[in-house]
């Protein structure tokens, strides 16, 4: 592309996904406008070649696609519609990619209120973790129209190896992220418990985590997860507390449609426990020290550098 040319893009959040996806897009020729509530990370992000805006707002007037990856529903809400929202200054026919989990229901409801102010939503919750964003591989449970999807299409194709898209309606995409996070929420939880057996029964934990991988019970999960319990390191590449976000949606959510979800809930008491007893910001697979804790097995060790 010609100097002078780049396709500019628009980035809120710069956590560990958001920094992932900015760092992929500035890598492939874009034109990356960042804003984080921390100041040093976006004047960091600048200095690998991103420009550090002071606000969602500042970030809103650049570019025509904006990718928002914070924590929750009242993030996304703060920083598209609150003081120096990025709502405010996007340009008409411009594209919100919200890519944090929340509740359906609420994704229809931001669908609603950016097309009140003619601008386009792309209910897309990502899939792939941190290491994924890095590399461009996310998964993308998108829903949105053909237009959203078209002025959008490159950012997509540049942070996502695949793109799935189920239908111009905002909230199918967080409906499909809400049964994956089930899934992930209970793989974790089951790879905890089935590790902290194994320990307590005496078994090589190197060993059952081979053997298993190559077994009928492994998940992706347990392949992803296990070996930080095998490091004994709990660095969080994904927190407890999302967990106990993510999965408190799922069970909100079938609540209201008189669902019953026994595993679903078992696995949120767990991760809740974990946030309970300190664990909320280590790595997910933390939840493994709650069955230490009530059992008194010991846990491999973080190795000495």
């Amino acid at each position: 592309m010609a100097a002078g040319k780049k396709q500019k893009a628009g980035v809120i959040g710069l956590g560990s996904m958001g920094l992932g996806v900015a760092r992929t897009l500035l890598k492939k020729g874009f034109e990356v406008h960042a804003y984080d509530v921390r100041p040093e990370v976006s004047k960091a992000f600048a200095k690998e070649g991103g420009i550090a805006a002071k606000s969602p707002a500042d970030v809103g007037r650049n570019v025509p696609v904006v990718i928002v990856l914070v924590v929750n529903a009242d993030q996304t809400n703060e920083v598209l519609f609150g003081k120096d929202g990025a709502a405010s200054t996007l340009a008409k026919g411009s594209v919100v990619i919200a890519s944090s989990t929340v509740a359906p229901e609420f994704a229809i409801d931001l669908g609603r209120r950016l097309d009140a102010k003619g601008l386009m939503l792309i209910d897309a919750p990502v899939s792939g973790g941190a290491a994924r964003a890095a590399k461009g591989e996310l998964s993308i449970m998108g829903s949105g129209s053909k237009a959203a999807y078209k002025k959008a299409g490159a950012v997509l194709k540049a942070i996502a190896v695949k793109v799935y898209e189920l239908g111009p309606d905002a909230g199918t995409g967080s409906k499909v992220k809400m049964i994956n996070q089930l899934l992930a929420g209970v793989h974790i939880a089951a790879a905890a418990e089935a590790m902290a057996l194994a320990i307590r029964a005496g078994a090589d934990p190197k060993v059952v985590y081979e053997v298993i991988s190559n077994s009928a019970g492994s998940s992706w999960m347990f392949q992803n997860r296990v070996p930080h319990i095998l490091d004994g390191d709990y660095t969080p590449l994904s927190a407890v507390n999302i967990f106990v976000k993510d999965l408190g949606i799922v069970l909100d959510s079938a609540k209201k449609m008189t669902f019953p979800l026994p595993l679903t809930a078992a696995a949120h008491q767990l991760f809740l426990g974990a946030a309970g007893a300190g664990l909320g910001y280590e790595d997910d697979i933390s939840v493994v020290k709650m069955y230490q804790a009530m059992s008194g097995i010991k846990l491999p060790a973080k190795k000495k550098k």
